[in-house]
């Protein structure tokens, strides 16, 4: 129990594990206000038992000062209460919401690998309700089951003052109690990780069939696919249901030993007051306390089962953070007599160049010894059989993954010797499937540079020929478009997208198919956009339509990840090879007509 609490507290920053700690300390404060009620008991109890043996007045005095007692006890308890509860709260909450960020931050930098081979369900169920069970659990499982521990131990401390042997009674029916809870705690320790496993596997089927609705009811799917979305659901209740069956025994047993350590207290406290050994005011008061003592330690047992949940969370997000990212901070140059200094960000004229390159997925080689120069303000066209590695070859330009062999430069420094944000403020991407926030179209273009004024968006949006259709919507450039730009067709989203790129004016320019899915209408004013875009830019295209490809400075014919052609468009057709037959299938599909 407590290495899971230690472990929380350092998963927490600095300042939130300063509020636990501190709220430890008040809760001590907390613990000794409520042991006084014993104190005020006791002083009450003792005079009114000496006024009715002795037969002496009753005197004021006794009531006033367990009045006193009474009250600094009450006015104590709830001052420290509250202070601890909000501690423990904002502790609690404020570490899980960082953390998020945190994570947030981290998988920013992670190798683009890692969103290959980890399901979108696992990491969308580690930063929403992962943290939000330790959130949740951390702020009730310790302030319950540390304030159980403390008012117990307090009070039993207090009990040796009145009478050791009843202490003794009350430690030996706390040692049951706790040798109980460990019984707890182990009982859900293996239903702890399958509810933190079917969390993550309802999320990510859960997604999977919003995402993929289109498919599923296109393909006569629905009720397939609401099978295996029922199962994953039903799993996880099941293991719920499980959790709380394996708790319950426990938890009455638990509640048991508490009320038999109380009946104890009070047998041993009757035995030796009818024995002589103990007088009747501290009979009384030992009656009280046995009511008293295991209220606090019995609540907290109950949520030291939910300790398992929070070692778990700790352990998944603790995981993630400690993936290794790539080197962001840069290289350092280091030259004898100097001081070690980051490569600064490039200019607008520097030469891309991959030297002798390798990547593999796994043992799976992508990219197989690739050499290429791509001089600044060219346009270079990159085209071949799908899954040959176009995309793959432009992500290690820029240094979406790290190469394994050889190097990609940037202004004549390797890429791995930039700060890794200063080295994307050099690039700009059109992707063929364009992603847009569930915000305002405005947000949306200035997504890169947030404080950007309105003047500066319309222009942008003029553009990239999409300032028209933005400005006959009914809020204009207020609209708040759906989440992936759901409510916008695929050309409208496309030239966002683009004035998305506008907007960051970066000097490289990297499109990866974004012509693919245009229709013809949007296709005139999409190339408009491209190339108000590409003006002066360094341009690196993936592109499968002749006139995107055919005036570039230079074309690239990648196949089963090696360069198999490279020139302009007039060498690659008298050489009758890949690149020839790719434009002769492409006039051969032009022609169709119906």
């Amino acid at each position: 129990m407590f290495e899971t609490l230690l472990k929380f507290f350092k998963f927490c920053d600095v300042e939130n594990r300063r509020k636990f700690t501190g709220s430890i300390i008040v809760g001590i404060f907390n613990s000794l206000f409520m042991a006084l009620r014993i104190g005020a008991v006791a002083v009450m109890l003792r005079g009114v038992i000496t006024t009715a043996i002795e037969g002496a007045a009753f005197e004021m005095k006794t009531v006033w000062i367990s009045f006193a007692i009474m009250c600094v006890s009450i006015i104590g308890g709830i001052i420290t209460r509250k202070v601890t509860a909000m501690w423990q709260c904002e502790g609690g909450y404020r570490t899980c919401a960082k953390k998020r960020i945190e994570i947030a931050e981290h998988l920013r930098y992670l190798p683009m690998g890692y969103f290959n081979e980890n399901s979108l369900g696992e990491i969308t169920s580690v930063t929403t309700n992962t943290m939000e069970s330790v959130g949740d659990v951390a702020t009730r499982a310790v302030m319950m089951v540390f304030q159980g521990l403390l008012d117990t131990s307090l009070i039993i401390v207090m009990l040796f003052f009145f009478d050791w042997r009843i202490a003794l009674v009350a430690l030996a029916g706390f040692g049951l109690f706790e040798f109980v809870n460990l019984f707890m705690r182990v009982a859900v320790r293996d239903v702890s990780a399958e509810k933190i496993k079917a969390d993550a596997a309802e999320i990510g089927k859960v997604l999977e069939y919003i995402q993929g609705i289109s498919e599923v009811k296109a393909y006569n799917l629905v009720g397939k696919r609401r099978r295996e979305l029922n199962s994953v659901i039903e799993k996880r209740l099941k293991i719920l249901i499980k959790m709380e069956m394996r708790c319950i025994p426990v938890s009455n047993l638990q509640s048991l030993v508490a009320k038999l350590s109380g009946v104890a207290m009070m047998l041993a406290s009757l035995h030796f007051y009818l024995a002589g050994t103990m007088d009747l005011a501290n009979c009384s008061t030992m009656l009280v306390c046995s009511f008293m003592l295991f209220n606090a330690l019995e609540a907290g047992g109950n949520y030291s089962a939910l300790l398992r949940v929070i070692d778990i969370g700790v352990t998944k997000a603790s995981k993630i953070l400690a993936l290794p990212t790539m080197n962001i901070e840069g290289k350092q140059n280091t030259v004898v007599g100097a001081e070690s200094t980051v490569v600064e960000p490039v200019e607008t004229t520097a030469d891309i160049e991959a030297q002798n390159i390798d990547f593999a997925y796994d043992k799976r080689k992508i990219i197989d010894n690739i050499s290429l120069k791509i001089p600044a303000n060219t346009t270079t066209a990159i085209v071949g059989p799908s899954g040959g590695g176009k995309t793959t070859f432009c992500h290690l330009l820029a240094r979406f993954w790290d190469v394994d062999k050889g190097r990609v430069t940037l202004g004549d420094k390797d890429v791995r010797d930039y700060n890794m944000d200063d080295l994307m403020k050099n690039y700009s991407f059109v992707f063929q499937h364009v992603y847009l926030f569930h915000d305002t179209i405005a947000n949306n273009i200035r997504f890169g540079e947030p404080d950007a004024p309105m003047e500066k968006v319309i222009a942008a949006a003029k553009k990239a020929c999409c300032h028209e259709f933005i400005s006959a919507l009914p809020n204009g450039y207020d609209t708040v478009i759906g989440e992936g730009g759901a409510s916008l067709s695929g050309g409208e989203k496309q030239r966002i997208s683009i004035a998305r790129a506008i907007m960051k004016d970066a000097p490289i320019i990297i499109l990866d198919e974004a012509t693919a899915n245009v229709d013809p209408e949007n296709e005139r004013e999409l190339m408009n956009a491209v190339a108000e875009l590409t003006k002066e830019k360094t341009v690196i295209m993936i592109a499968h339509r002749l006139k995107t490809v055919r005036n570039a400075d230079q074309i690239i014919v990648i196949d089963k990840g090696r360069i198999a052609e490279q020139g302009k468009h007039e060498e690659l057709i008298a050489k009758g090879g890949i690149y020839a037959r790719f434009i002769d299938s492409r006039k051969q599909a032009v022609s169709w007509k119906i």
